[in-house]
């Protein structure tokens, strides 16, 4: 399970080093792709070939799941940690989040997430009210 908030730094060839507490589910290969609210978002290989499996159910006819298809799968990546547990972002993606030097990398459970820091301490500060207000009906059955 990946968890935490990191701060790694992105260097200037468009690499950045796991946290290590993520190696063990991340080590043996990776698949970044576009997130939502403009991050990206990091799967193990195995967390994301199962996620492949299920949106391959979603019908071609729904627009929705073929937008979502096209956007998800298009800016997909697979790499590999090299010795020093570096990853290389292309540049497609970069762009997307508009990463910078100033990373944050977020532990999501089943995946990670790796923010520009700016957009990041903003996407924080602006929830932060709704997060102490979410009632149950959210995840249902949580608490």
């Amino acid at each position: 399970m990946l968890l935490g908030t990191y701060t790694p730094k992105l260097d200037d060839k468009g690499r950045v080093i796991l946290p290590s507490k993520f190696r063990d589910d991340l080590g043996a290969g990776i698949v970044v792709t576009r997130g939502q609210e403009r991050c990206l978002y990091v799967f193990s290989t195995v967390e994301f070939e199962r996620i492949y499996e299920r949106i391959r159910e979603a019908p071609l006819t729904n627009k929705q799941a073929r937008d979502f298809q096209r956007m998800f799968l298009s800016g997909a990546s697979a790499e590999s940690p090299d010795g020093q547990n570096r990853i290389t972002i292309p540049p497609h993606l970069r762009t997307y989040a508009g990463l910078e030097r100033e990373l944050v990398v977020t532990g999501v459970g089943a995946h990670a997430e790796i923010w520009n820091a700016e957009a990041w301490n903003a996407y924080a500060d602006g929830n932060e009210d709704s997060y102490s207000e979410m009632e149950q009906e959210v995840i249902p059955g949580l608490f």
